[in-house]
């Protein structure tokens, strides 16, 4: 991606007395795809996350011919945490994307409300498991696309939306994982979706 920054806090915020909603939310997709990005440009708090510096020891086991640029991988999970508002609390886990560490994002699943299934078009195919691993779970979830600025081919939601099969009530939208601003949005998205899916079961006879 560019050169655009964050748009950190000033300061990390405390937990508000008054939050009593907390929901685990999933972030998940292909390597380098701009998962512990996400959770670090909307973390509240000093995200937890377990990277470590790629070395000779992963070449041939991990695709990095596309993302020639990373240097760190997330080994385990990124873990962050943002208010929405004074009642409703977001946990963020970023999964592994590499083939090898699949097997964590079963247990990562356990007890999620939802998930993010980030993007990005210039590897679309390597959404195709987090895609399938929800549905295999029931778990709702959003698409966003990260846009990467180095991407010549910029494809419609309409287009990526047929390309990666999804229904019409998935939710797709556009987003930055450097921008704080961008990446609440789509937990926002997210939110409204489970809030649409809770309200339709409700009015179901």
């Amino acid at each position: 991606m560019g050169s655009a920054t964050s748009e950190l806090p000033a300061q990390r915020t405390p937990l508000s007395d008054a939050a009593e909603t907390g929901l685990k939310i999933v972030i998940v997709g292909g390597f380098g795809v701009g998962k512990t990005t996400l959770v670090r440009s909307v973390s509240e708090i000093r995200p937890l996350n377990t990277e470590e510096v790629m070395t000779q020891a992963g070449v041939g086991v991990d695709e990095t011919n596309r993302v020639a640029a990373k240097t760190t991988t997330t080994v385990a999970f990124d873990f962050g945490r943002i208010s929405l508002n004074d009642r409703m609390v977001l946990y963020l886990f970023g999964a592994p994307g590499q083939e090898r560490f699949w097997f964590l994002w079963d247990r990562l699943f356990s007890g999620t409300l939802g998930a993010v299934v980030l993007v990005d078009t210039r590897r679309m195919d390597d959404s195709w498991y987090a895609i399938d691993r929800l549905e295999h779970h029931r778990t709702p979830f959003v698409v966003a696309v990260n846009r990467f600025d180095d991407d010549p081919r910029r494809h419609s939601l309409e287009e990526i939306r047929q390309a990666l099969s999804l229904p019409a009530h998935v939710p797709l939208v556009d987003c930055d994982a450097r921008v704080r601003s961008s990446g609440k949005d789509v937990l926002i998205t997210l939110v409204d979706h489970l809030y649409e899916m809770a309200m339709a079961q409700e009015t179901t006879p």
